[in-house]
Formats: C-alpha cells, sequence, structure tokens
C-alpha cells in the first residue's frame, strides 16, 4: 500500500537547519497495523504527517497503492486526506461550537456527502456515543472526546487511520477503550499507523517501528497471521484524485452558511464591532442620500411653482460695482408692452404684474402682506390655479374690480384657517372680496409664497399702489428648446421700441437657468455627502478586515484540523468569505434601519425635506456585500494558505 523511497525532510528555522528525517524507506501493507515509536525529536510525528499527507517530503519518493504522489498539489492532498484519510489526534481537536454529531459529519462536508447524515449519526453509534451525540465537547469526558475523534476519523470509510499518540490525554481506563476500537477497525481491514511513546499502547499493533535522529533504527514484526477483510474494486490514486464533487467548493453552501453563522454568534462582540463600522457607513449613505434628494425634490418643487419655460422681464439700470447708471437708462414697462410681447411667435401667455406691501385686516385681526397685481394668465403660468374658489377674469381686470384671490399664510393669520371666500377683507382701508384660496406653496430661499393676496393688475396700479408704470412682465414660453430664441425676439422688440441703443436698462430673468444652476448645486451637494458616506462604508471595510485577520489568528489550529480532514484550499476561502459577506450583509440591513429612522428623525425634528431612495438602499446592500467579500479576501486567503500540519501545531 505504501513505499517510501529515500525519504528526507529537513526544517529550516533561520539559524539552524534541523534534519527531521533522514533518507528513510519504508514499505507498509495493506491491512497492517503499524505502530512508529522513538524519543522527542526522533521524527515519528514528521514521518506520520508525510504518511498523512499532511506534510510533504523535501527529497525522496512516496507510492500511494503504486503511484508516486510526491508532486501532488496541496487541493489534491486534501483530497486523499479526505477520501483515504483518516486522523485521531492526541489534542482530540473538536470544534468546540459544534455538536459530537456535527464534529463527526465534517469530513463528509467536505467530500460533498452532506445527504449522508445517517452515516455519521451509525459511526457515532459504533463507538458508544449515541446518548451524547448532540453535546457539546465540553460536555464530554477525554475519553468520549477521543471516541469523537474516532468517529470522525472513520465516517468517510478511509483506507488507512493514521493515530498520533491517541491516548496521550487519557486515562489507564480510557486508553483501553480507545486502544480496543481502534484494533477493532484494524480487524475490519483498515490499515492503522500510530504515533505512540507508550509500549503498552503499542503492544496492540503487529508491527513496531522505532525510530531515532530521524532514522529508522529497527523494524519489528509479531509473528501470527493477519486476519484481513479485503475490499473489492477499489479506485486507483488517479481515479480518487480525478473524483469532483458536485458541489461548490466540495461542500454544500448550505453548510457554509451554517458554519460562518455558528462563527458569527460564538464570537458575539467581535461580530457587533465588525459589524459597527459597515452600519454606520450605510446609514450615512441612506441618510445623506435622503438628504439631499429631498433637497433636491424641494427645489424642483419650489422652482415649478415659480412656472415652466417663464421669462420674466424687469425695467430699471442694472448696477456695476453697486452704483447705477446714469439717469436716462431706466426703460419703463405699460400694457401696450404687454400686449406687443403676446405677439410675438414663440410666446404662448403674459402676465403683466406689480408688486407693494400692504396692511390687510379682518374683522379685529390684521397682517402686513405682499400685494400681487397680476394679468388672468398668472395662475396658469406660475402654477397657482386656486384650491377654492375661483381666479378673477378678464371683466374683473377691465372694470378694475376690488377682488382678491388669498394664500394660505393669509388666511391662517386672518381668518384662523377657517374657508375666507365670500368674506370682505380691508386692504390699506379698501373692501376688497376674497373669491379664492391660492394653493398652498411654502416657503422658498426668497420667501413665504403663502404670504400674499393676489389682486387684477389694474385694480393694483390704479387704485391700491398708485403705479403708473409696471414693474415686471413674466413671460411664457411655448417650449423649452425656443427660449433662447423667444429672449432674443424679446429684446429686440423692447430695443426698437424704446429706442434704446444698449441692454444695460431692462433685464430678461431666465428661469430655466436658474433651475438648472440650483439643480447642479443639489447633484453637487448630493455627490459630496455620498462620497463623505462611502468613504465611511471604506473605513467600515477595512475594520472588517482588520476583525477577520484575527479571526484567523484566533481559529489557526481550526482551519488546520479542517484542512485535515479533506477541506480544500477554496473551502477554507469561501467559508470565511460567506462569513465576512454574512458580516458585512448584516452590517448593512441594521445600517439601513438605522439610516432610514435617521433620516426621519431629521425631517421631523429639523423640518427638513427627505426623500428615501430604493435605489440607495439597494445599492448600499449591494456594495457593504461587496466591501465584506473585498476586504475579507485577504484574510480569507491567508487563512486558505495555512500549512495544515503548522496549523495544527499552533499555539
Amino acid at each position: 500500500m505504501i513505499e517510501l523511497h529515500e525519504i528526507s525532510k529537513v526544517y529550516d528555522t533561520g539559524k539552524v537547519k534541523i534534519t527531521a528525517l533522514d533518507r528513510v524507506n519504508l514499505k507498509i501493507e495493506e491491512g497492517e497495523f503499524v505502530a512508529i515509536m522513538g524519543p522527542s525529536g526522533s521524527g515519528k510525528s514528521t514521518l506520520l504527517s508525510i504518511l498523512g499527507f499532511l506534510d510533504k517530503p523535501d527529497t525522496g519518493k512516496y507510492l500511494l497503492l503504486g503511484t508516486d504522489i510526491t508532486g501532488l498539489g496541496d487541493d489534491e492532498l486534501s483530497h486523499l486526506r479526505n477520501h483515504i484519510a483518516g486522523f485521531v489526534f492526541q489534542q482530540f481537536n473538536l470544534l468546540p461550537r459544534m455538536t459530537s454529531l456535527q464534529n463527526t459529519e465534517l469530513p463528509l462536508i467536505y467530500a460533498g456527502k452532506r445527504e449522508l447524515k445517517g452515516t455519521a449519526r451509525d459511526k457515532v453509534m459504533a463507538v458508544g456515543l449515541s446518548e451524547r451525540e448532540h453535546h457539546y465537547p465540553n460536555e464530554m469526558s477525554g475519553g468520549e472526546q477521543q471516541r469523537v475523534a474516532i468517529s470522525r476519523a472513520i465516517v468517510n470509510d478511509p483506507m488507512i487511520v493514521f493515530a498520533d499518540e491517541p491516548t496521550g490525554n487519557l486515562d489507564s481506563r480510557s486508553e483501553e477503550e480507545i486502544m480496543s476500537i481502534i484494533s477493532g477497525l484494524n480487524r475490519e481491514g483498515k490499515t492503522v499507523i500510530m504515533v505512540t511513546h507508550d509500549n503498552e499502547v503499542a503492544g496492540h499493533a503487529k508491527r513496531i517501528i522505532r525510530m531515532r535522529d530521524g532514522l529508522i533504527v529497527s523494524d519489528e514484526k509479531k509473528a501470527g497471521k493477519r486476519e484481513i477483510r479485503q475490499k473489492e474494486n477499489c479506485l486507483s490514486i488517479r481515479e480518487i484524485i480525478g473524483e469532483k464533487s458536485v458541489t461548490f467548493g466540495s461542500a454544500e453552501f448550505v453548510d457554509y452558511l451554517r458554519q460562518a453563522v455558528g462563527s458569527i454568534f460564538s464570537h458575539k462582540l467581535r461580530s457587533m464591532l465588525s459589524m459597527l463600522g459597515i452600519l454606520i457607513g450605510v446609514a450615512a449613505v441612506i441618510s445623506m442620500i435622503a438628504i439631499g434628494e429631498g433637497a433636491k425634490e424641494s427645489i424642483t418643487q419650489t422652482l415649478s411653482s415659480l412656472g415652466t419655460n417663464l421669462l420674466t422681464i424687469r425695467p430699471g439700470s442694472r448696477r456695476q460695482m453697486g452704483v447705477a447708471l446714469e439717469s436716462g437708462k431706466v426703460t419703463r414697462f405699460t400694457f401696450q408692452d404687454a400686449r406687443e410681447i403676446a405677439g410675438i411667435r414663440e410666446v404662448k401667455r403674459v402676465s403683466p404684474s406689480v408688486i407693494g406691501r400692504a396692511q390687510a385686516v379682518y374683522n379685529n385681526k390684521n397682517w402686513n402682506t405682499q400685494v400681487w397685481g397680476t394679468g388672468v394668465d398668472y395662475p396658469l403660468m406660475r402654477a397657482a390655479v386656486p384650491v377654492s374658489g375661483r381666479f378673477f377674469n378678464e371683466e374683473d381686470l377691465r372694470t378694475r374690480k376690488k377682488v382678491a384671490v388669498i394664500g394660505a399664510t393669509v388666511i391662517r393669520e386672518l381668518f384662523s384657517g377657517s374657508n375666507p371666500v365670500g368674506q370682505t377683507i380691508k386692504v390699506n382701508h379698501m373692501n376688497f372680496k376674497v373669491i379664492g384660496v391660492l394653493p398652498p406653496k411654502g416657503v422658498t430661499f426668497f420667501a413665504d409664497q403663502d404670504d400674499s393676496i393676489v389682486i387684477p393688475v389694474t385694480t393694483g396700479m390704479y387704485r391700491l399702489l398708485g403705479k403708473e408704470y409696471i414693474d415686471f412682465i413674466d413671460v411664457e414660453v411655448a417650449d423649452q428648446a425656443l427660449i433662447d430664441q423667444a429672449k432674443s425676439s424679446l429684446m429686440k422688440l423692447i430695443m426698437k421700441k424704446h429706442r434704446l441703443t444698449s441692454e444695460d436698462s431692462f433685464e430678461i430673468r431666465d428661469m430655466s437657468d436658474m433651475r438648472n444652476a440650483m439643480s447642479t448645486t443639489t447633484k453637487t451637494m448630493s455627490l459630496l455627502l455620498g462620497v463623505v458616506a462611502a468613504i465611511s462604508l471604506v473605513v467600515g471595510g477595512i475594520g472588517i478586515m482588520n476583525i477577520m485577520l484575527v479571526s484567523v489568528k484566533e481559529r489557526i489550529k481550526e482551519i488546520g484540523l479542517r484542512k485535515a480532514i479533506g477541506a480544500r484550499k477554496k473551502d477554507i476561502l469561501v467559508q470565511f468569505l460567506i462569513e465576512s459577506a454574512l458580516l458585512t450583509f448584516s452590517g448593512g440591513i441594521i445600517g439601513i434601519l438605522f439610516g432610514c429612522g435617521i433620516s426621519i428623525l431629521i425631517s421631523v425634528m429639523a423640518d427638513w425635506a427627505i426623500k428615501l431612495s430604493p435605489s440607495a438602499i439597494f445599492l448600499s446592500s449591494i456594495f457593504s456585500i461587496l466591501i465584506g467579500i473585498g476586504f475579507g479576501l485577504w484574510p480569507a486567503m491567508q487563512a486558505s494558505k495555512l500549512n495544515p500540519i503548522e496549523a495544527l501545531r499552533y499555539e
């Protein structure tokens, strides 16, 4: 079964080289029970590690069933450990977070045989622990723990059982029980190779090999016929190595997930600290984007309330460096100008306006507010169609009728919120009948849009405010694409009509320019907030990486055990990546809840507009998982590269 030819192993400590094995030659037949003995440092444990595919020789050949395996890679050796070898360790090496049954199942998981759970239960029963299968290692005696280790070693029905000081930590009674089980395995036809320093334990073996200074100094075989139950249709080594599991990474995803969850819950404080960075980052992203999107939507609503495709023509001199231009450079607009502007092809509607402040009185309440004198197209141009009552018409405009449409703030101050339509108010001692209620628009950067009274422009000019000229003219362009053309036509018309040589005596304000500027500002603000929040996520990812590196350091022996029973590099890699992704995803979910809560709290307490973005929530979740995978990759790779024998010896 096994042939070693000139096998040597040298350990380089940096200062000195230690020869653990020196050109060892050895043959072991199928079905033998071999005990390897020798003093400490004789090389017996190193020989067992090489025989059990845990380590590689520096020189020489290792023939297993006639096939040279010295050139096999780590994953191929892991496959052999899982399918051919079973290990029983002196320190038991049971995973403390798993029951005896779950510990026994581990090799099945890495063999892709998770469905054979009944086999694991049978092996636990075979070593006499049927009533202890749901107990954890700390709930069992040393002898019981070693029995679990034996059941784990034989669950995949290996050809060879390797035992490293299997009774070293046991009392005499437990020692006899364990050796009885191991001898029984040999009688069933399994090859047993055992390292021991105890002559009494070695007495159970049929062959005793003694070592000293890396050399085999004696090889004694006991007389007597070996009873071996031969197996039929044994696969060759190449066929075993060529077997591929149908599951990803030789283990089912659900088992990776279950083990990751177990690891997270077994280290609750460490896991909470790991999630904290991602939690803060995701919460920051959600709340910052909610605030930014809310501000953007608020500005959009405000600008929409000012009107779409709107140009405002204002007379008067522009100021340069705080000094007005000379007299005579001021253009005054009249109703005739408004009528001629309405005739321009690109213009859809026109509304001449005057503005001023006045004292409004109703019964014993009074309020100083802003009065707008406008045209009949004002509600359509400024998104101000009354929510109750009506707007004034051409007849009201022509007859300079004293009618008014009032805003929500005026209603609150004069009528205490009751319906004002049909009531009469005094505006600067003149009686006005309230015929409508303006839609609420809220407070903008400029002023309270609801604190206003709208009256016919003719009434405002000639009866209330005593003005001879129009303060400004609102012009609605038929299409957004025609705004530049409309501005050019307006300038030509005004300059020609008023015989102007310069454009400095009037100005045309474009609301779309203001909208674009403010939209750009809010986009920039949202981007900056998002970048700051993303930095928080990255910082959280670095925290995950640090915690995972600590986790790898703490679990070196566990990783060594998993590799010893057949876990491949990708099995360890995927398990740690799932654990990292699970931590970040959990932190991300909690962060989403916190982010939404913080956003709502800010909205309530600070009266800020917010808008929770489903896309931001989704992207934060995905990004948190990617952060976990990205920053968990390095620790996972470090874990997957650990040498199993060095990891098992780590203290």
